[in-house]
């Protein structure tokens, strides 16, 4: 059947072809965009993201039930019951599912610019088709009330809705890519997402009853209240640093802990000596940095497993008795502290989820052993598959340096590959397993926004410090 669909790839691209043409774009820029202007495309697309993330959806009865994506809003940029509903989610799902395909050689796509064009276009309608059947799969189970209760046309203009918005995040996001702006729009509002989280949660003035009394949701908030209002400083510090169930000093020493780790690690690096084949005398050195993949073994990884308890959900809800669906994973609703959320209490899903406390670990350590596996071993898979599938393999690298007429010092193409195989394969495994552990760390030390989060938003905001460094010396 594979064969069949290689031999075939070339026309699945044409047959979609019309459809695509239908799809909305972005045209490239006419001229080189000034660093100014790109700073202000910037800004424009990221104010309307933040827009979009607090205008409510038309029509929901209710979104005050529990939440069963919560652990997973901060990492996929979403925010329940607004337009940003369901965040990059369809449109990093699909882009995998594409880039899989692609490479895999099921559907052949070549050098050209129109095929590669046609590529991208077919890429951003399976993203509007995944965002608008992951809105009827919210819709039919009652993220928004009972579908009964709040008729046919109701539902039909929430999923529009979603839709939209969709489309929206996909061009915000084809904007900054085509050169308007800087980065990409989905790392641009996944660390967004993530650096406002973390911020709230340190600052947040809004008070929760605990059953201990009223607290403030801040953790740096709460710890000046406790010590001005409590007779005892010695008690108030201490349930500032370590209280349950709200965000303490501790999670925020953590966050700071690991933004610093997640930071030193970035500047690990082997510089291979290259040199101009057309020049002599220009010599320069081109890097393999220990993240060679950058964020996105972690990006593909929340990508699974928000499916995954996606899937998991919606099954439970529907057949909660049946043995399978809960194979797959029990959920329980918890309430207290904090915004009401669903989240696993057994199954696989308890166990691609990150324990909660050290007294978790302790007590139930088979979950603890299972998570760190997962993690790690996901992480370095999917690293080790994203240099075969984005084209910055060893092969992809002598590639480019060939065209642009640059070769290694002391060897010709082919022991330029080998040497390059040297490094590249061993920087993305090892790199995607440092990645996974250090997300694991974090989580297991109690950081604001959790490890993956805060391993994305470091990594962004890196990226787009080096992004501004090379643009201003372009200036």
């Amino acid at each position: 059947v594979i064969n069949t669909l290689k031999k075939m790839g070339i026309k699945i691209l044409d047959y979609i072809a019309p459809f695509v043409a239908f799809v909305p774009e972005i045209a490239k820029p006419e001229r080189k965009v000034q660093f100014r202007e790109k700073l202000l495309w910037t800004a424009i697309t990221l104010f309307v993201f933040l827009v979009c993330c607090q205008i409510p959806l038309f029509g929901i009865l209710s979104s005050d039930s529990a939440d069963p994506f919560y652990w997973l809003r901060v990492i996929m940029a979403s925010n329940r019951g607004t337009l940003m509903e369901l965040g990059i989610n369809p449109i990093v799902t699909s882009s995998l599912i594409m880039q899989v395909l692609a490479g895999a050689k099921i559907i052949e796509v070549g050098d050209s610019p129109k095929e590669r064009a046609l590529f991208n276009g077919a890429q951003k309608l399976f993203g509007i088709i995944m965002t608008a059947g992951q809105a009827i799969v919210y819709m039919l189970t009652g993220m928004y009330g009972n579908p009964s209760d709040l008729g046919t046309g109701i539902c039909a203009l929430i999923v529009i809705q979603l839709v939209i918005a969709g489309v929206i995040v996909m061009l915000l996001d084809e904007l900054l890519q085509k050169g308007y702006g800087l980065g990409s729009g989905i790392s641009l509002f996944i660390a967004t997402n993530i650096c406002e989280t973390i911020v709230w949660k340190s600052f947040s003035p809004a008070t929760i009853n605990t059953g201990r009394g009223t607290e403030f949701e801040g953790a740096v908030i709460a710890l000046f209240h406790l010590l001005a209002t409590r007779s005892d400083k010695v008690r108030a510090l201490r349930e500032a640093l370590y209280r349950n169930n709200l965000p303490n000093m501790m999670n925020l020493f953590a966050t700071i802990f690991v933004f610093c780790i997640v930071i030193y690690f970035q500047g690990f690096r082997v510089d291979l000596p290259i040199k101009s084949a057309r020049y002599r005398g220009q010599a320069t050195s081109y890097p393999i940095k220990l993240f060679y993949t950058s964020n996105m073994p972690i990006i593909l990884q929340s990508a699974l497993v928000s499916n995954f308890y996606v899937i998991s959900q919606m099954l439970s809800l529907r057949f909660r008795d049946n043995f399978l669906i809960n194979l797959l994973g029990r959920w329980e609703n918890y309430e207290g502290g904090g915004p009401a959320r669903a989240y696993p209490v057994g199954g696989l899903c308890y166990y691609l989820s990150p324990p909660d406390t050290t007294a978790h670990i302790i007590s139930d350590p088979v979950h603890a052993i299972t998570y760190i596996a997962f993690m790690l071993t996901s992480c370095a898979v999917f690293s080790k598959l994203w240099i075969d599938i984005s084209g910055s393999s060893a092969k992809d690298v002598a590639k480019q340096l060939k065209e642009q007429q640059m070769v290694m010092r002391g060897h010709r193409e082919k022991s330029m590959i080998h040497e390059l195989n040297r490094y590249i394969p061993t920087a993305a495994a090892f790199g995607g397993l440092c990645i996974g552990a250090l997300s694991v760390l974090a989580d297991f030390m109690g950081a604001i926004g959790s490890g993956t989060g805060i391993l994305l938003a470091v990594s962004i905001i890196y990226q787009y410090f080096e992004t501004f460094v090379k643009e201003q010396s372009e200036q």
